[in-house]
């Protein structure tokens, strides 16, 4: 069998059986683009009027949300400049919750409690990364099924390649006067061609979260040396010097407000500043500050020790964002390259056509492979006469 056909055979009954799934992905990441947008449009409760008075301390404002969410666990405390609330994080894989409460950094005054899981966008995600199944089932799927759209991608490019300068011409451009099914063909395969670089990337960024493997595989072939497992350097409990900073701890003072009035004197102009309280007695107060809130890959993410204050140096690609290799950064990118975002707003506006084309392709894709069996001929059996033992004539019928 000639290799074309092999392919083209390989490429058929991947998008068959993957074809429901490749929609279901393409089309939530299509939705979740603009996420950030419209939900700046639609929650007004994310604002708040700017005052020339400070914020108020992160421990205050957890005394304030812990009352609204007694028994829960808090995660941290993001504040997101003069003219947006706080926004306290509440979460337990355990307990399985996840939720946001938004207060007025001035004031104090609690404008919206919400139930992150509850949140459209948010089931949108959970369907883009788990199907909506439990993770430990979707994941796999998503995964899997992102690895057989690359290869669907590559052969579809093998297909779509161009025997001569004849059929070159008619590769690039869809023929709208001719037949539905003609035209069906080349939006699958015109349009197909044109977006399968950026579908190429959004299909390999999205397998670093499906495959530990391969995110593995990624960051060594860039060199990367560091752990790609999130962990927190460790406080050291017998280093209680006598400084200013114990001094005060001992007055009193909490520890993480301490270190976010120096974070304000130290990232005077971050958009954003996330504060987190340490989970046990070795933890460290980890602190995570934000250049530019419309993406992650510049974010500092810093350790401090929670009885003296002194910064640690963590030892995973998620530190300082000067420390970071060439390879950190790049694992860095990755979700602002998935979404767009590292490009701005147009980056979203090619990420969003990118997705809703990607999930046209299973759609055109199965009415070439319906359309094919419908027209394609029945053979059946006719015995006829003869001097010997019967033949079988093989008579095509078109159904």
């Amino acid at each position: 069998m000639p290799l074309k056909k092999i392919i083209g055979k390989l490429h058929l009954w991947l998008g068959v059986t993957s074809g429901l799934i490749v929609f279901i992905i393409a089309i939530t990441g299509c939705i979740y683009a603009f996420q950030e947008e419209i939900q700046s449009l639609t929650q007004p409760y994310r604002y708040v009027e700017a005052q020339n008075k400070a914020f108020l301390p992160p421990s205050r404002i957890r005394e304030i949300t812990d009352a609204q969410l007694p028994g829960k666990h808090i995660h941290g405390i993001m504040y997101q400049g003069k003219e947006q609330s706080a926004k306290a994080i509440y979460f337990s894989f355990e307990d399985n919750y996840y939720d946001f409460v938004y207060v007025n950094p001035y004031m104090g005054e609690v404008l919206k409690v919400k139930d992150e899981y509850q949140d459209f966008f948010r089931i949108v995600l959970d369907g883009h990364f788990y199907l909506w199944l439990p993770p430990e089932i979707g994941q796999p799927v998503i995964a899997t099924t992102t690895l057989i759209f690359v290869v669907m991608l590559i052969s579809g490019l093998f297909l779509w390649w161009p025997r001569n300068k004849n059929g070159a011409r008619q590769r690039f451009s869809i023929k709208w006067n001719a037949r539905w099914r003609r035209k069906n063909y080349d939006l699958h395969n015109v349009l197909g061609f044109y977006i399968s670089g950026i579908a190429l990337i959004l299909a390999l960024t999205g397998l670093t979260w499906g495959f530990e493997w391969f995110k593995a595989a990624v960051y060594k072939t860039a060199g990367g040396e560091k752990s790609l497992v999130y962990s927190e350097p460790p406080s050291d409990t017998t280093a209680l010097a006598a400084t200013d900073t114990q001094a005060a701890m001992s007055a009193g003072a909490n520890p993480v407000d301490l270190l976010w009035r120096k974070m304000q004197v130290r990232y005077p102009e971050a958009e954003s500043i996330e504060m987190h309280f340490p989970e046990s007695e070795l933890s460290p107060i980890h602190v995570a500050v934000n250049p530019d809130a419309s993406t992650y890959w510049e974010i500092d993410y810093l350790y401090f020790d929670q009885y003296t204050l002194a910064e640690i140096q963590g030892d995973n690609i998620w530190d300082r964002f000067d420390n970071a290799s060439s390879a950190d950064k790049l694992m860095r990118l990755n979700y602002d390259i998935h979404t767009g975002a590292i490009m701005g707003l147009p980056g979203k506006i090619l990420a969003f056509f990118a997705s809703l084309l990607c999930a046209s392709l299973p759609v055109t894709g199965f009415v070439m492979w319906y359309g094919r069996r419908k027209k394609a001929p029945k053979i059946t059996k006719q015995v006829l006469p003869s001097a010997g033992t019967p033949a079988v004539l093989l008579k095509r019928q078109k159904i």
